[in-house]
């Protein structure tokens, strides 16, 4: 609902006569057309022409949908289920996915969505926004079958480190057994010194190394 008159927006008044929709992801380069068809303009307005977009047929459902948008999802709305009556209620729309449409423009050799090709944009609230692409992006290896050891089976010396933060301790308990002590001794004035070493490995990424200095690892 509108935060400042209370009343439905015209997507949830759409859903609830036709229930279809249809999803077009935004990019940073229509970024500011997107934004200016998010205007409340009067019921009926074709939001298409004062946006400046290409309204395109669907497949699958009536509504269209826009050109521009790298990724369109056509849906089917399954339930609308209101979150409250008064101004800035949410209204939570539960659709199934019947038909995707992906430019190829944005795709990787392997046929993958790149990320800094497809540039997505984020609405995190009030006039802010991310750009998820270029620096903003970075990777993590996902978990496998092979489960960690969590951070609960790290020694409490490293999980009580004043040193280390969650991020660390989350690298180090991502090994799927607790590792053994090998390899020559390496002295340090004291622990702190020894969980900065080990830091800075874990900063590179380097978590094999860092269980092997925190096991060799001695104060002087």
């Amino acid at each position: 609902r509108s935060g400042r008159e209370g009343t439905t927006k015209h997507t949830y008044n759409n859903v609830k006569k036709v229930p279809e929709a249809v999803i077009n992801v935004v990019s940073y380069s229509m970024v500011q057309q997107a934004n200016l068809a998010s205007a409340e303009y009067p019921e009926g307005t074709n939001e298409f022409v004062k946006a400046g977009f290409t309204a395109i047929p669907s497949v699958k459902v009536r509504p269209f949908r826009v050109k521009e948008s790298p990724v369109q999802i056509e849906c089917k709305v399954l339930e609308v289920k209101e979150m409250g009556d008064k101004g800035g209620a949410a209204n939570l729309i539960i659709c199934e996915i019947i038909m995707m449409h992906v430019n190829e423009d944005v795709l990787d050799t392997n046929k993958k969505i790149d990320p800094d090709k497809i540039d997505l944009v984020g609405r995190m609230g009030g006039n802010w926004y991310c750009r998820a692409s270029g620096a903003n992006l970075f990777e993590l290896a996902q978990p496998g079958r092979n489960l960690g050891i969590g951070i609960d089976a790290l020694p409490e010396n490293i999980r009580n480190s004043k040193i280390l933060t969650g991020n660390d301790l989350g690298k180090l308990g991502n090994v799927t057994h607790l590792p053994t002590e090998s390899g020559s001794k390496s002295s340090f004035g004291n622990e702190e010194e020894l969980h900065r070493e080990v830091k800075k490995l874990l900063d590179e990424n380097k978590a094999e190394e860092a269980w092997g200095l925190l096991l060799t690892g001695n104060e002087k």
